[in-house]
């Protein structure tokens, strides 16, 4: 059974996560695919790379990980203070980065003139 985010993660009782990832149906993230021959180990660098970036936009840390065939194993570590000393515009560049903001926020980002239901609207989207 699914359980919300809040239920999962207490910062009060452990700053440390041990999450899985794992792929179904026989599909294959690294390695040489039996069923195939397919070679996939390149992925693996992909995928290395890829966390590498994404601990320096998140204030989470990696602190071990293992990547398999069909899944992998990360040991992160969640660093509260540094996500609490991010401004605003700090928090819209890490999020731009990976994904299109709600218009109004971009507006926001830009400097474009908003009034102060609009501006107030942007900033309660990027509180959420």
């Amino acid at each position: 059974m699914t359980r919300a985010r809040c239920e999962l993660i207490s910062l009060s009782d452990t700053p440390y996560y041990h999450c899985i990832a794992r792929w179904v149906r026989w599909a294959f993230l690294c390695g040489i695919d039996r069923h195939s021959g397919t070679d996939f180990s390149h992925r693996r660098s992909w995928l290395v790379e890829r966390l590498g970036m994404l601990s320096t936009l998140f204030a989470i840390d990696v602190c071990a990980y293992a990547v398999m065939s069909n899944h992998y194993h990360l040991v992160l570590k969640v660093d509260a203070a540094r996500a609490q000393s991010w401004s605003v515009d700090d928090v819209i560049v890490r999020w731009s980065w990976l994904f299109v903001a709600p218009a109004l926020v971009q507006r926001y980002r830009d400097g474009a003139c908003l009034d102060d239901a609009e501006r107030d609207r942007a900033l309660g989207i990027v509180e959420l």
